[in-house]
């Protein structure tokens, strides 16, 4: 919801999904999304499952993770995992906008 609010002044819209299954869904559904922003910590599903399995449908999908986990090691185990960039909670418009426009780029 605060992304969405964030993100509410662009030209982009904002599907929000309340779990890494709903995420699958949507991104089967609908196959205009541009860039998927994922919590790692999920009901359901996590982010490191839900991106296998979005990497099976849309392997060219930027997705961004969203992590409250700061620490080096984690940072390593995000980017192994295959995400194409990183932010850090509490997630800072600024940081967001500029890691959103470096992968789109």
């Amino acid at each position: 919801m605060y992304i969405s609010t964030l993100l509410a002044k662009s030209k982009n819209q904002v599907i929000r999904a309340c779990n890494g299954q709903e995420a699958i869904e949507l991104v089967s559904k609908y196959k205009n999304i541009n860039l998927v922003l994922m919590d790692i910590k999920m009901p359901v599903m996590d982010g490191f499952e839900a991106l296998k399995r979005i990497r099976t449908i849309s392997p060219q999908l930027p997705v961004i993770a969203q992590t409250a986990y700061a620490l080096p090691e984690d940072e390593r185990k995000i980017c192994k995992a295959g995400f194409d960039g990183y932010i850090t909670k509490p997630i800072i418009k600024e940081k967001l906008i500029e890691t959103i426009n470096k992968i789109l780029k």
